[in-house]
């Protein structure tokens, strides 16, 4: 078996990972081969669409908005289903919701950095990871994915925002958290985006320091923060109580469901 997190060779989708083999604290692990998370497919070439067809992917979970999915539509996958859920529908300024404008037009943000300082753009990276717990159009986004996850729709499943690392990261990290992975996997797995992801927005980053902008600043938005997640786990445990309450009371999926996904997506090790 792969390592846990390991990056799937696809050159057109970076960021796509196999969310199995993480280990849960009751010593099964998550199932290979049944979830995967990665960036929007908007840029598949042939080869590596026959590539995604090959993984079997059954039901895909767009969680972009419809702005960004006009101007990039994914490319569809043969035998698959595609499911949008708008995440950030209640917050259409939240900066998740904008990398495709800020991915096509660099010097916008670099235009911004007079008035909007590094530190501003983490908290406003911070307050979107909140909002994604607290927006009612993330809650019914959400508890439309994971009811999905219990059978409406046919594994395996992707899903998936613009660039795979916000949206995409807290549908992964409250996932994994609800199946019982300890929180430090679930940050080594979110993290994972740094590595995986950056490297291949490097004429993004070029571009915007020729427009005049900071690197540090684009990287504040284009790669995650251990921070930034900190702040959406905050959030649950200040409004929900903890990850099964957010699943219970924020999602609704209660005690019952909760066990049926760990039954579903865990397997002995």
């Amino acid at each position: 078996m792969p390592t846990p997190g390991a990056a799937i060779d696809v050159a057109t989708l970076p960021n796509l990972r196999d969310l199995g083999g993480w280990r849960a604290e009751d010593g099964r692990s998550v199932r290979w081969g049944t979830v995967y998370r990665s960036t929007e497919l908007s840029r598949l070439d042939d080869a590596d669409r026959r590539r995604m067809v090959e993984l079997g992917i059954k039901t895909v979970y767009d969680l972009r908005s419809a702005a960004e999915r006009d101007t990039e539509p994914d490319i569809a996958l043969d035998g698959a289903t595609e499911v949008v859920l708008d995440v950030l529908a209640d917050a259409p300024h939240a900066v998740p919701g904008n990398l495709t404008a800020l991915l096509s037009d660099p010097a916008r943000l670099a235009a911004a950095r007079a008035t909007l300082g590094g530190a501003s753009l983490t908290a406003l990276m911070t307050d979107s990871y909140a909002q994604m717990i607290t927006l009612p159009s993330a809650r019914a986004s959400y508890r439309r994915l994971f009811r999905g996850l219990l059978g409406a729709e046919a594994t395996p499943v992707l899903f998936h925002c613009t660039t795979g690392k916000d949206r995409t990261g807290w549908a992964a990290a409250s996932l994994l958290s609800v199946l019982g992975v300890p929180r430090v996997a679930v940050y080594e797995e979110y993290l994972l985006t740094n590595t995986q992801l950056v490297p291949a927005l490097e004429p993004v980053l070029v571009a915007f320091e020729h427009a005049g902008g900071e690197r540090a600043v684009l990287l504040a938005v284009l790669g995650v923060d251990r921070s930034y997640l900190e702040r959406a786990f905050a959030e649950v445990d200040a409004t929900y109580g903890g990850i099964e309450g957010y699943f219970a009371d924020g999602l609704g999926l209660g005690r019952d469901e909760q066990r049926e996904l760990r039954a579903r997506y865990l397997e002995d090790s």
